[in-house]
């Protein structure tokens, strides 16, 4: 029988399309080597630029700077206020569709690294995107921004203050993340854990957790 009573959801690259996929037309824009950006955020990532931007430690000015000068380092000086505007992506509309569907069964929460810039938690570009990434974080119990709370994934603590919020042991809740270095504090203390590398198939490895046809949802 299931026991799964809880799910945890990352946004971007889980709810909205990845910001990877803007990463790389940014890189081909300015003939930088796909990947390159990302390969960035990989280094030292407790300490770098853009981890201490989604703890709130470094103000905008000073993670354009940071992050011009790691990107420089590696050959392809990039400034941090080119790269913010990426990461605002438009919802997946099938992932919405469970989400609403999930909202009368479990308790869901969303647990995002942002930073604070754009409009609203999902740091929206316009005012159209903010009413979409507005009407997607509605459908959440609770939201937890490691911009608000000052620390981030994949720090123990981020964790453990979302299984408090939703009130019940780890080995209830699932969890999905697009990033693997993220999701493995969340098995270590016991969740399910999903990796999302696309929408259909992070919605069919959730139906198969809760025992349900989420594909179906989605027709």
């Amino acid at each position: 029988m299931n026991e799964i009573k809880g799910i945890i959801w990352d946004f971007g690259g889980v709810v909205t399309e990845s910001p990877f996929e803007a990463f790389n037309r940014f890189e081909i824009e300015n003939k930088i080597p796909k990947d390159f950006i990302r390969g960035i955020n990989a280094i030292n990532p407790s300490t770098n630029a853009w981890a201490l931007f989604e703890s709130s430690k470094i103000t905008l000015e000073q993670f354009d700077e940071y992050f011009y000068q790691e990107s420089s380092a590696k050959g392809h000086g990039v400034r941090g206020k080119d790269v913010v505007p990426l990461l605002s992506c438009s919802i997946r509309k099938e992932m919405l569709k469970v989400l609403s569907y999930l909202r009368s069964h479990y308790k869901q929460l969303c647990l995002t690294n942002n930073i604070k810039t754009g409009i609203g938690a999902g740091m929206s570009s316009t005012q159209k995107e903010a009413v979409a990434t507005e009407k997607a974080m509605s459908v959440f119990n609770y939201i937890i921004e490691s911009s608000k709370v000052g620390f981030r994934k994949p720090e123990k603590e981020i964790y453990e203050l979302a299984c408090e919020k939703l009130a019940m042991p780890c080995e209830q809740i699932v969890y999905l993340d697009d990033l693997g270095i993220n999701l493995k504090p969340a098995r270590a203390l016991g969740m399910k854990t999903i990796k999302v590398r696309s929408e259909r198939q992070a919605i069919a490895d959730l139906g198969n957790i809760l025992e349900l046809d989420l594909v179906a949802l989605t027709k």
